[in-house]
């Protein structure tokens, strides 16, 4: 047998502060490689999802005509209103822009007309709202070719 044994004393202080910058260089790297790594086909698909500009879509209700106005930029919905609404139309359908203003409100948080909920006594005028909507954003969507 050799007498060559060797003594390493460590403290317990060294020893924790050891581990401690251990774990915080492994959630340094971590955290740089969720930032920096790339996002695969997010981008590509919402780089463009309307042409922008001012759509339009008519409702025609008892022979009077209101136009449903959509604007929208690249990839947002930005307005919704109703044109040609005159005081005889909206003494007629006093529900009208309520629903519309409801509706609307709704579309711009969720950016989609999908899972819009309304008051069950605006139900039909929604429903007539949401179609133009619904109508005038599938003219503004864009096409492969555009993309």
């Amino acid at each position: 047998m050799s007498a060559k044994t060797r003594i390493v004393v460590l403290h317990m202080r060294e020893v924790i502060y050891t581990a401690i910058f251990a774990a915080l260089a492994l959630l340094l790297i971590l955290l740089l490689v969720f930032m920096f790594r790339g996002k695969k086909g997010s981008d590509a698909q919402e780089t463009m999802k309307y042409v922008s500009g001012v759509y339009t879509s008519s409702i025609l209700l008892n022979n009077q005509t209101m136009d449903l106005k959509v604007v929208v930029d690249d990839n947002r919905i930005n307005a919704i209103s109703l044109d040609n609404l005159d005081e005889t139309a909206a003494t007629m359908y006093p529900l009208m822009q309520p629903a519309l203003d409801n509706i609307s409100q709704q579309i711009y948080e969720k950016q989609s007309t999908e899972h819009i909920t309304y008051d069950e006594a605006n139900q039909y005028t929604s429903v007539v709202l949401l179609n133009a909507i619904n109508d005038a954003l599938s003219r503004a969507e864009a096409k492969e070719e555009d993309k």
